[in-house]
């Protein structure tokens, strides 16, 4: 499912990897301990918005995966 470019904030990453990505690098460069701290609030909040964003995302697929199941969701099995 593809969103039209109209529809997507500016701040709004495109896909769940790329918000994992830019979380990922948040969390690095505060774990690091070398932000100012109006900084660290910024990058806090940015990952607030990311984490917000890759559960909704995650969210989403969970339903269409019930949908396509009738209903049931079942465990999915990589080797099978």
């Amino acid at each position: 499912m593809s969103i039209p470019a109209a529809a997507v904030r500016a701040d709004e990453p495109a896909t769940y990897e790329d918000a994992l990505a830019e979380l990922e690098r948040l969390v690095h460069a505060m774990e690091a301990g070398q932000l100012p701290l109006d900084r660290l609030l910024e990058s806090y909040k940015r990952g607030a918005q990311l984490l917000d964003f890759c559960r909704a995302r995650l969210q989403a697929v969970e339903e269409q995966v019930k949908v396509v199941e009738n209903g049931q969701l079942k465990s999915w099995n990589p080797a099978a």
